[in-house]
């Protein structure tokens, strides 16, 4: 019994989320018994396509594709600032297609073993604070780029240049600070010495991957069916490389239904709905961001999406919410979980410092969104 409590609260650590996602399923079942509505609740456009997109990446991700080109880009540099700034916007830009979790899943150790092989541990704190703001807010420029983005833009009419042009003034902001911020970052004309990292995979799964993933954007974009995009992706990957399916992170999805449920059945109590319906009107954006603060960006998007009258502002609020706590978006977890895996002597500091910066980036944000609106 102690052994399977112990097990327990080790999941509910690991899955915070999606533990209370289910417990919020769950409790809203009681109010709204099961019946063949339920299914009606769930997004399986949604949730297709983010399976696909997911298994891509880590099919991508397994062939050591991210790492090569990441290397190939830093062997070029000749000082700390070269360095820093490869490291920070690798992040901020491959993040837009490949996602904010892949982004930082792929580059956060590998730029924790390039600044200790290069003796810059003073860099650690600021870089990957740096690459998990820039992570966060390049994956918000594209349809792609992030869960919550994928769920919101197929809910809209917007075309592809419409979510891009919503979302380019704070994602061209915050590159600014970013670049102005790594101008900063102390001993940047300090000479580095880079080894290059090779493919370690087959350049042939590598291309079939990239096949797929443009193939997958024709499914965002509305032009090719999701359950063809999974069919593909599923039959592809089984008999290439069946390990970039069963390695994603099926909590995510999880996670996914458990809110579907709990949000759909919100929409079946009359009180909850007129309440949530007042307090939306007219401040998508503000609901967005504070909401994503405490349950994190995802979760918000999910929660919120069915009682928005405006998409367009609960598109910004959920995705500038991704800076603030270090909850506010999943992927911040990840990196902070990863450096404290490897200096965990360093992640009470590290802690302080991101909160800091994802504070003043998010005031900028919002100011920026009223001068904006």
């Amino acid at each position: 019994m102690i052994l399977f409590m112990k097990r327990v609260i080790e999941f509910v650590k690991k899955e915070t989320i999606l533990t209370i996602a289910w417990i919020l399923a769950v409790v809203s079942m009681f109010f709204v018994p099961i019946n063949e509505s339920y299914m009606e609740y769930i997004d399986l456009r949604t949730l297709g396509i983010l399976w696909s997109l997911m298994v891509i990446m880590e099919g991508l991700k397994r062939e050591g594709l991210f790492e090569a080109i990441g290397s190939r880009m830093i062997e070029k540099t000749k000082n700390v600032f070269q360095l820093s700034f490869a490291l920070v916007f690798l992040c901020f830009f491959s993040s837009m297609f490949i996602t904010n979790d892949v982004a930082l899943l792929t580059f956060v150790p590998f730029s924790i073993f390039i600044l200790e092989a290069c003796n810059r541990d003073e860099l650690l704190i600021p870089i990957i604070a740096f690459q998990t703001i820039a992570a966060n807010v390049g994956s918000m420029l594209t349809p792609v780029g992030n869960p919550q983005n994928i769920y919101l833009y197929s809910l809209s009419d917007m075309s592809v240049k419409e979510f891009i042009g919503l979302m380019f003034p704070y994602t061209i902001m915050t590159g600014i600070l970013l670049f102005v911020c790594v101008l900063f970052l102390p001993g940047k004309k300090d000479k580095v010495e880079m080894e290059c990292y090779h493919l370690k995979g087959s350049k042939r799964r590598c291309m079939v991957y990239a096949l797929l993933f443009f193939v997958a954007l024709f499914s965002v974009i509305k032009i090719l069916p999701y359950y063809w995009l999974f069919i593909l992706v599923f039959v592809t990957c089984i008999f290439m490389d069946s390990r970039a399916i069963f390695d994603i992170d099926y909590a995510l999805l999880l996670t996914f239904i458990g809110f579907f449920i709990f949000t759909g059945n919100l929409g079946k109590i009359d009180t909850v709905t007129n309440a949530l319906y007042e307090i939306m009107d007219g401040h998508e954006m503000v609901t967005g961001v504070l909401a994503s603060q405490f349950i994190s960006n995802v979760p918000a998007a999910l929660l919120l999406s069915d009682f928005a009258t405006d998409l367009t502002g609960l598109i910004v609020g959920v995705n500038v919410g991704g800076l603030g706590t270090l909850i506010a978006s999943m992927a911040s977890l990840i990196s902070f979980k990863l450096l404290a895996h490897h200096r965990n002597e360093v992640k009470g500091k590290y802690f302080f410092v991101f909160t800091v910066l994802n504070i003043v980036y998010l005031g900028i944000l919002c100011a920026l969104y009223s001068v904006l609106r």
